[in-house]
């Protein structure tokens, strides 16, 4: 397997990991969210710590799915 191959994998990777953490997200607070403690409880950590789980981790996957463009990009 040849490392852009391997690449190539992560990327999708990544790409269907961001995907699914974009669309969990409802800007209208309907979300994932809304289903840990909408209307004001709070249960299982709240509904503003899973709202931040969800932005820093669409932070952190477009930043590893850029970084990996550009290592990919580097090694061809």
């Amino acid at each position: 397997m040849t490392t852009f191959s391997i690449f190539l994998i992560l990327i999708v990777i990544v790409s269907f990991l961001l995907i699914v953490v974009i669309m969990v997200q409802n800007p209208k607070g309907g979300g994932l969210s809304s289903s840990f403690g909408g209307g004001g409880s709070q249960q299982l950590g709240g509904v503003k710590k899973t709202t931040d789980f969800l932005d820093k981790s669409t932070w952190a996957l477009a930043t590893l799915l850029l970084v990996l463009i550009l290592l990919s990009n580097m090694l061809i």
